[in-house]
């Protein structure tokens, strides 16, 4: 019974109610012990003698009924923790592939700064992954086109800031060192963070977008996609008409965002 997969505990509850003797060799008992038998199941197997109290018994059924209800304890939280399992890398696959498509906030991220109560400080990018526009700022203090367009750029920015919270400029100084930027943006009153000019040599996936000459305005979607620039074809045509092209894109997304909410 043993070797056929029947418990211990089952082969002494059927000795308790059949008496019979069987001579075993060494053999045998080796192959018992093997098995899982004891040295008195082996003895009352050859004695023909086995008795097992009834309370025992009743203990023994009580115990297996437990071990029994506990293995479809664990076997149904397994399941359960494999359905969170699941879910919990589904939620992380799904943050990944929308990370993923953000490369500019991406690139941005960690590289931040803005001028704050007279100094250059980081610049809190918790509501950076909500912006959906971008415009990327390639300017100077040096440039004195640029030390023109920036106060036009600066008011602009502050128009349409509370109408498009999604919209957002980055500002990517061509200065010849930290303090003429620093100094460019305090004269500018620039209200837009910018890249830290230690670590713009470091930003290729952002410089890629530069032009030949600033100012240069190029504004793109999350993914990068230019969708207005200051160049056109090799031709410089100026940021002034980015600022065209960046009203009318605003507009079409306004219009998207409130046919969405009607839906």
């Amino acid at each position: 019974m043993l070797r056929s997969g029947y418990t211990l505990a089952t082969i002494e509850a059927e000795l308790t109610t059949r008496h019979f003797a069987e001579q075993l060799d060494e053999t045998q008992r080796k192959q018992l012990i093997k098995a899982g038998a004891t040295t008195e199941l082996l003895d009352a197997i050859q004695s023909g003698k086995f008795a097992i109290p009834k309370d025992e018994l009743e203990k023994s059924r009580r115990k297996m009924e437990q071990q029994e209800h506990d293995r479809e304890l664990m076997a149904d939280q397994a399941k359960k923790n494999d359905a969170v399992y699941e879910k919990q890398l589904l939620r992380q696959r799904s943050r990944t592939l929308t990370q993923g498509t953000d490369t500019i906030a991406d690139s941005a991220s960690g590289n931040l700064v803005r001028f704050q109560n007279g100094n250059v400080v980081s610049f809190d990018e918790s509501d950076l992954s909500q912006k959906k526009i971008y415009g990327l700022y390639f300017s100077a203090h040096w440039c004195a086109p640029c030390r023109k367009f920036t106060p036009q750029l600066v008011d602009y920015y502050k128009q349409v800031e509370r109408d498009h919270p999604e919209f957002e400029i980055i500002f990517i100084s061509n200065d010849k060192s930290a303090e003429a930027m620093a100094t460019y943006m305090r004269e500018s009153n620039m209200p837009w963070p910018a890249i830290d000019y230690d670590k713009l040599a470091n930003l290729p996936s952002l410089q890629k977008y530069a032009g030949k000459g600033i100012p240069d305005l190029v504004i793109v979607d999350p993914s990068g996609k230019i969708l207005a620039d200051s160049f056109v074809a090799g031709k410089y045509v100026g940021p002034a008409k980015v600022l065209d092209d960046l009203s009318a894109i605003l507009t079409r997304a306004s219009s998207t965002q409130l046919a969405a909410n009607r839906q």
